[in-house]
């Protein structure tokens, strides 16, 4: 369903990513979600960590919901506020996804509230069987 695509004549991922992913099936797409937290329906305004885990939990409960999971996903755009939080991003984000890992874009934002301090899209394959 997914296949990494490595050349050396490429540049080497500097994080948590793919170079490339080749995807076969149906797709779902996951609009950009922030740390809200579903139980309240308020956004967890806490520590970057708190906000990111709350925001990759929603994303993990969307694609549940559409029948996959992050082990499915081929694509993530993740939104910070600041670049400062990207090495803690990669360590938080590699709990949640494993080799190979989808093909990413991470940039500095402009996010609603000012006090979101991340968002993140995906685009994921549906598992069929």
């Amino acid at each position: 369903m997914r296949k990494e695509i490595y050349t050396d004549k490429g540049a080497t991922p500097v994080g948590p990513y793919s170079q490339a992913i080749v995807a076969q099936g149906p797709l779902v797409f996951v609009s950009g979600q922030g740390p809200t937290d579903p139980a309240t329906g308020q956004m967890k305004l806490g520590s970057f960590a708190e906000q990111a885990e709350q925001v990759l939990e929603n994303v993990k409960t969307l694609l549940e919901a559409a029948g996959t999971s992050w082990e499915h996903v081929v694509r993530v755009g993740i939104f910070l506020a600041d670049m400062s939080y990207f090495a803690e991003l990669n360590g938080i984000y590699q709990r949640y996804l494993t080799k190979p890992y989808p093909a990413r874009t991470t940039v500095q934002a402009g996010l609603p509230g000012g006090k979101m301090l991340i968002e993140v899209d995906c685009i994921a394959v549906v598992p069929q069987g």
